[in-house]
């Protein structure tokens, strides 16, 4: 495997140190006032990315492409025919190729490898929109979104209840850099991975800050500033909804774990939501919740991310 160049891509949120994580979302911020004032910032005239996907997505898509003309740019959608990656083309060859094409890859992917891979080979910058081990564009939001809410990320708790996916496992990672605690209830049997887990015991070490991973879903809740669920299934695994909603029934987001929390908690999910499995109706629609603010979100910490990879870029170029 060829090693990737320090700094160039976003693979996972350990790519921006805690510099550059603060730097993204203060960007954010301004990006999304000056958005909602009617000012928009040609910050990547005459950039191109290119957008491979082998998922279907609302958010990632939307957010992606509008961000890149909102900044003066392009996105260029390929579907998963149109790519056939680690099928009809390997991610290296991918990867060569688009570099001589485009400024950026952006790739939604069932695996976790071929974003490596293709940031590996890849000369330009290369972003992870999900893969079976992180969703680290997600992260950005969500950083955004409890920031808005709170008023810090600083001593914020945020408790997690449902599967230990990839959504967790990058929150997991992000939250000792800007000084959040983080509670988790899971099934034993669906834990984020032991590697992520050393990974982000070290990292909360090294903060102060907690970091809870257990099956009670009311001791993880009790006094939290946000409750975080997502799907108990994801795309691609539908097929065990029937076997994993029994496991996952005592996880449930409902007003009875609200009540738990106690007054004032936020309610987090990334969506699309299953109503009436990790969440109700009434909790999701709401006051408690902050979901839509936390998917607009995306649009920005995106664009802030990508000012982020492709302006710095483009200066060292000229």
């Amino acid at each position: 495997m060829v090693d990737r160049v320090q700094g160039k891509d976003f693979v996972g949120v350990a790519d921006l140190d805690g510099s550059r994580l603060a730097s993204v979302l203060e960007r954010a911020a301004r990006l999304k006032h000056d958005r909602r004032v009617g000012r928009l910032h040609p910050l990547l005239a005459g950039r191109v990315v290119a957008l491979i996907f082998q998922k279907p997505s609302l958010r990632t898509r939307v957010s992606f492409d509008v961000g890149m003309s909102e900044l003066g740019g392009r996105a260029l959608y390929l579907a998963p025919a149109e790519v056939g990656l680690g099928e009809r083309e390997t991610a290296p060859d991918v990867a060569r190729v688009l570099s001589r094409m485009v400024h950026g890859i952006v790739a939604r992917t069932f695996k976790h490898s071929d974003i490596t891979a293709l940031a590996a080979h890849a000369t330009v910058p290369v972003v992870n929109a999900l893969s079976d081990l992180e969703h680290p564009c997600q992260a950005l939001a969500d950083l955004q979104t409890i920031e808005e809410h709170a008023g810090r990320l600083q001593g914020v708790t945020m408790a997690y209840v449902g599967d230990g996916n990839n959504v967790i496992q990058s929150l997991m990672l992000a939250a000792p850099r800007v000084g959040m605690n983080v509670r988790i209830a899971t099934p034993p049997t669906y834990r984020p991975s032991p590697e992520v887990t050393r990974q982000a015991e070290a990292l909360a070490e090294e903060a102060s800050t907690e970091l809870q991973i257990g099956d009670d879903p009311f001791g993880a809740v009790r006094g939290a500033d946000f409750i975080y669920t997502d799907t108990w299934y994801s795309m691609g695994q539908e097929d065990e909804a029937a076997m994993r909603r029994p496991v996952f029934k005592t996880y449930q987001v409902n007003d009875e774990l609200l009540r738990a929390a106690g007054n004032g908690v936020k309610v987090l999910h990334c969506l699309p939501a299953h109503r009436g499995d990790e969440v109700t109706d009434e909790v999701l629609d709401g006051p408690a919740s902050v979901v839509y603010d936390q998917a607009e979100n995306r649009l920005h910490a995106q664009k802030a991310l990508l000012v982020e990879l492709l302006a710095h870029r483009r200066e060292s170029e000229e």
